[in-house]
């Protein structure tokens, strides 16, 4: 019994070595990403996202965005996909669950 206890904790040590080995490049990785993507935007940056949002008012008073290629509209249509679903799972995780939303 005793063999099988200290094979176990030799394998079990092994394998974590093997997961930490394994986890530290892709950890450094979102590391580096989530210091440059995740810090709140900085007062020079509050003018310009300001200009942008008029920008888009603009072009939906207008019409000008029917002028889009493809590719700018599915990049448009991607971004604002990913800001709803941000905000959906917001709300789940403020009320703490699921209940109450129709999925």
């Amino acid at each position: 019994m005793a063999q099988f206890i200290c094979n176990l904790a030799k394998k079990a040590l092994a394998l974590m070595n093997a997961a930490v080995t394994y986890s530290k490049p892709p950890l450094a990785t979102f590391w580096h990403c989530a210091r440059v993507e995740l810090i709140p935007p900085a007062s020079a940056e509050i003018p310009t996202a300001i200009q942008r949002l008029k920008k888009i008012v603009k072009s939906t008073q207008t019409g000008s965005f029917k002028q889009l290629t493809v590719k700018e509209a599915l990049l448009n249509g991607l971004v604002s996909t990913e800001v709803w679903m941000c905000f959906y799972f917001s709300e789940i995780i403020g009320k703490h669950g699921i209940i109450g939303y129709n999925v």
